[in-house]
């Protein structure tokens, strides 16, 4: 059972699910943009804006085979020969770049800065020459641009030469204003490219001891020097996009977040010849072996955890099918419907206290220095017990009693997830060149609203193992088929696709993706435990049995840093160790690639 108040500082408005499920568009985006905090006064310029919005592409970056291999310091000095080599034809296009905006801006500090910058750029060639000779690499060969490079130029030089969409070219240009508009929309598809290399400066930065081969080339993008530079070309970006349009602005923003993809594709296009450690799926998924990918549901892929979802629905559909009755039956009904969500609080209430007092009692006991894998196991059962009188009180309540299963499955088809979950299950079972299993673990006590969820993104390949209502006439009884109800039944479920699994010729490798503390044993169990998100109550219980906490991006960085070649990157479960990531953006860079 995961009820509304199940995680620490987690609140839903309730009312919010509620207007959402009663108005026509049933529209549950309306409840994960409610769980937002309010947002402050934004006095953020344009720029760090649209970085901000379109995140997930530095992180996609950072997992690229090269980055990773870059900051392992065993990076073959070939590989990173050619990058320079494709940099430099980057750099002298930024440079064009730089001169035709100059031409385009009116604003006279606006106009000296891109001088400025255009200089920094040509500076920038020159040290590049002296990567060259610092390393003793031969770019005599490395004359010609690859695809993604080129790419990359042409939107860059188009957008300088006005050939944005709704925009005239230099040589058309009327007025004072439609030149600022060109300038603004090239600085914006040059901003990004700065921001991205200092990021990963900044990221490399944590990698950079005194013998680290690329040492130079980090220090450079990690340096105040280049921080300024890349702020100056930000205000600048901003001071020229102060008299844009709304519909300008939008415009500015996609160029951004076009330019910002092409970087990635930039980073993603050198090319590694020796073994990395990602992505997993290139690394692992043969003939002989089999990716097995586990994940957790509520609020691990859902943003609103099902169990308010599932009751909100039963309280707000009593009225609606007691519409046509007399005035006085249909009161009857409203007060039914209040009684049920009094009913509702009311468990919500026990719950919270009942699980707060369970933790503490499995947290009684010294905490250990090392792994200890079966006090934790037994500390959980107390968990299990718990969790099972939840539902067994649910089930009491009625509260679940009389929900159309159609109901169910609109709400599942609207259920929003955390982003970049639903690209990353599609890339991954749709993937016919993937040997892959894909289940879902769920407490959920309905398995069809997640069916639902994802039927919805088009996969229906997924096995999921959740909890079933019993239905008469597609109405639910109350009743629980009960499959999954705690972490102990998680394991055994976990378990016994494993062993079924193991009855062919082919090796699993197998990864487990969660979020709490009913998710604990699976996440050790498998040879990959990741644990998204931020719950104290994991954490705290976790580390109370010597588990340990690593963030999957040095992990990876450490495994290719003592990679042997023609070796193969070795995971092992129970190791008492658990990898944390943020989004699902690293986990798809991680398995799949970016």
């Amino acid at each position: 059972m995961r009820l509304l108040f199940n995680k620490p500082n987690f609140t839903i408005p309730i009312n919010t699910i509620r207007s959402a499920f009663c108005s026509p568009n049933f529209n549950f985006h309306t409840i994960s943009s409610s769980m937002a905090t309010t947002p402050k006064p934004n006095e953020e310029g344009a720029a760090k804006r649209f970085w901000d919005k379109f995140s997930k592409e530095s992180i996609l970056t950072l997992y690229t085979p090269f980055v990773v291999s870059l900051a392992s310091g065993n990076l073959k000095l070939d590989t990173f020969g050619h990058y320079i080599a494709q940099d430099v034809h980057f750099y002298k296009c930024l440079a064009q770049a730089y001169e035709l905006a100059e031409d385009c801006a009116d604003d006279d500090d606006a106009k000296v800065s891109i001088i400025e910058l255009r200089k920094r750029v040509l500076k920038e060639l020159k040290h590049h020459g002296s990567f060259v000779q610092e390393w003793g690499l031969d770019l005599s060969k490395e004359t010609t641009p690859n695809p993604a490079t080129t790419k990359y130029t042409n939107f860059l030089l188009a957008t300088a030469s006005g050939k944005v969409e709704g925009v005239k070219g230099p040589g058309e240009l009327a007025t004072p204003f439609e030149k600022t508009k060109v300038a603004a929309y090239t600085l914006g598809a040059m901003a990004p490219s700065m921001r991205l290399n200092f990021f990963l400066g900044k990221e490399l930065m944590n990698f950079n001891d005194d013998e680290h081969p690329y040492k130079k080339w980090i220090d450079k993008y990690s340096s105040e020097a280049y921080q300024a530079a890349m702020l100056q070309t930000e205000d600048v970006l901003d001071k020229l996009s102060v008299s844009l349009t709304g519909e300008e602005l939008d415009t500015m923003q996609k160029l951004y977040h076009q330019a910002l993809k092409l970087e990635m594709e930039f980073f993603k296009a050198q090319p590694v010849d020796q073994q990395t450690v990602l992505p997993l799926s290139k690394q692992h998924i043969s003939a002989e072996h089999r990716l097995m990918i586990f994940s957790d549901f509520d609020l691990t892929c859902t943003v609103v955890d099902s169990s308010a979802i599932l009751a909100e629905i039963a309280i707000v559909t009593v009225p609606k099918s007691d519409q046509s009755q007399p005035e006085s039956e249909s009161q009857i009904a409203r007060v039914s419907s209040a009684d049920l969500r009094n009913t509702w609080e009311v468990l919500s209430r026990e719950y919270t206290e009942e699980y707060e007092q369970c933790t503490e009692s499995m947290l009684a006991n010294q905490k250990v220095e090392e792994f200890d894998y079966e006090g934790l196991k037994t500390a959980l059962e107390q968990l299990s017990e718990f969790e099972r009188r939840a539902n067994m009180r649910v089930i009491e309540s009625n509260v679940l009693k009389g929900l159309n299963v159609e109901d169910i499955k609109r709400a599942g088809e609207r259920l929003i997830l955390h982003d970049g979950c639903m690209g990353f299950f599609q890339s991954i079972t749709s993937n016919q060149n993937l040997n892959v299993n894909v289940n879902i673990l769920s407490y959920c006590w309905c398995a069809d609203l997640i069916r639902s969820a994802f039927s919805s993104g088009g996969i229906h390949t997924m096995h999921v193992h959740a909890n079933e209502f019993e239905y008469e006439n597609s109405l639910s009884t109350g009743e629980i088929i009960k499959k999954v109800e705690s972490p102990i039944d998680k394991l055994q479920a976990l378990t016994d696709i494993l062993k079924n699994s193991d009855q062919t010729d082919k090796t699993n490798l197998t990864i487990y993706i969660g979020d709490s503390v009913g998710d604990l044993l699976c996440l050790l169990e498998a040879d990959i435990g990741i644990v998204i998100g931020s719950s104290s109550s994991l954490r705290r219980i976790a580390s109370h049995f010597g588990v340990s906490f690593v963030p999957l991006l040095p992990a990876l960085i450490k495994k290719q840093k003592e990679h042997v070649e023609g070796s193969i990157f070795s995971w092992k479960g129970l190791s008492g160790v658990l990898y944390t990531v943020s989004s699902w953006a690293e986990i798809h860079s991680f398995i799949i690639g970016s």
